[in-house]
């Protein structure tokens, strides 16, 4: 990890539409810890009042030097204030950066908190628990004369969102080059962003049940992909590469999973520093991932450290790296005919929640197309109309769902012939959908995708 003395690195410059913000006063290559800082005024996490906070952060504004303070008291604030207690406290809640360390909560650092923030940031901030210090990292090459930017909002969020919490919380609309993407493009990055969300609560899910199925490891795949998609050295990809590696390990397969993880420590080590507690708890993984309480929790994947191909081309390593595989051919519907198949008719708990779910669907040019098909076999045991027809079916594990019929009729092309117990229903391509009042259930709306039959499943 490079390290040079920070005041050899930037310089506090005027910045077109602005105000002030750091700017390398040389070439910052990747990984550079580009400053090293302590708080000089700090906040704890619990408070009595307003009134209290005001005299603790005017009483460490007191003790700072005159350059300090001069330094602390032109810093951005979007509150109003009279007092210098007003306006330091403004300060602070305008600027301040979180602090992990016991009863501290943020605080404001000369330096770190000059640096402007981008959507596309070049720089990465972190508060280094080990070193009892702030820290910020070159997340890619930075040329001489480029500002020095890092991201100010926690989450990645499409540009609207972006767009609205900056002006609520700091009253600026960012123009980095991000935000500035012509609409097709920037739409295509919003899908991203939306996507990378939806896959980390697949894999979310799928943690909490400790079910790290090859499904799993498609989510991290892909979320991967989508990040690189946002561009080169994204901060989120060390977590991503942590997924992969637990889900790996989880199921036994440690060469995948130390390679995860070493990819996982790589991008920590850049983003934070060789001596940050994440990159460090990486590094113990990647040297023995058995360690890892997860570890053979199944064993079907289940590989030594040492079983890692080494002839492969760097794609086709990506492919055994991911267990990629091919697109299952689809079955004819000669094929379509063993009732017992539960691949092809299964129950309603086995059933896909969205177009996302990568056991049902893989993507082909940008859409998420069915993988195979299949088929919902539920027997009618009761039936209610209201604003809608709402059918009671009991499926293959005997547990009753509801369907509801959103098609344009509400229902009323049913005839009751049609709605009579014991009747069985067939819905291709079923889905799971959660309703705003009641239980789960299938939401039908094209009428040519539902048959009933006298016949039970």
């Amino acid at each position: 990890m490079p390290h040079i003395n920070g005041s050899s690195l930037y310089a506090l410059q005027d910045i077109p539409g602005k105000g002030k913000g750091l700017v390398a006063t040389e070439n910052i290559p990747k990984g550079t810890r580009i400053l090293s800082e302590q708080p000089v005024v700090t906040t704890p996490q619990r408070h009595r009042d307003e009134e209290w906070l005001k005299i603790h952060i005017s009483e460490q504004v007191e003790r700072l030097s005159e350059q300090q303070r001069h330094s602390f008291l032109t810093m951005y604030n979007i509150y109003p204030y009279k007092t210098v207690a007003e306006q330091s406290l403004g300060i602070i809640r305008t600027i301040g950066l979180p602090i992990e360390d016991g009863d501290i909560e943020g605080g404001v650092f000369l330096e770190a908190c000059r640096i402007n923030h981008a959507c596309d940031n070049n720089a990465q901030k972190h508060w280094n628990q080990a070193i009892k210090r702030h820290t910020v990292h070159a997340l890619r090459d930075i040329s001489k004369g480029e500002e020095i930017t890092i991201y100010y909002l926690g989450l990645d969020s499409g540009r609207a969102i972006r767009q609205k919490k900056l002006q609520e919380k700091f009253q600026f609309l960012c123009a980095c080059r991000l935000c500035s993407l012509p609409p097709e493009e920037s739409e295509e990055s919003d899908r991203r962003l939306k996507r990378i969300d939806e896959l980390d609560d697949l894999i979310g899910r799928d943690g909490m049940r400790l079910t790290f199925l090859l499904r799993t490891l498609r989510y991290a795949d892909e979320r991967v992909r989508l990040y690189n998609g946002q561009g080169p050295d994204n901060a989120g990809l060390p977590r991503a590469y942590l997924d992969a590696a637990q889900i790996a390990i989880a199921n036994g397969d440690l060469a995948r999973g130390r390679i995860f993880a070493e990819r996982a420590v790589e991008g920590r080590r850049t983003a934070q520093g060789s001596d940050s507690k994440e990159a460090i708890e990486y590094d113990a993984l990647a040297r023995n991932p058995s360690k890892l309480p997860l570890y053979r929790l199944s064993t079907k994947w289940q590989t030594s450290l040492d079983e890692v191909p080494q002839s492969l081309d760097t794609s086709d390593f990506e492919d055994w790296l991911w267990k990629r595989e091919k697109a299952k051919q689809v079955k004819t519907l000669a094929q379509f005919a063993d009732l017992r198949d539960r691949e092809m008719f299964p129950s309603f708990a086995a059933l896909p929640a969205s177009d996302g779910d990568l056991d049902f669907y893989g993507e082909v040019d940008g859409s998420y197309q069915p993988l195979h098909r299949w088929c919902f076999l539920g027997e009618i045991t009761n039936s209610m109309t209201l604003h809608h027809l709402e059918l009671e079916l009991m499926d293959v594990d005997n547990n009753t769902i509801p369907l509801h019929f959103y098609t344009d009729d509400r229902g009323r092309e049913m005839t009751p012939v049609q709605i009579q117990n014991g009747y069985t229903v067939a819905v291709p391509y079923a889905k799971r959908r959660v309703f705003t009042y009641g239980d789960p259930g299938i939401r039908h709306e094209d009428p040519k995708m539902l048959k009933v039959r006298l016949a039970n499943p």
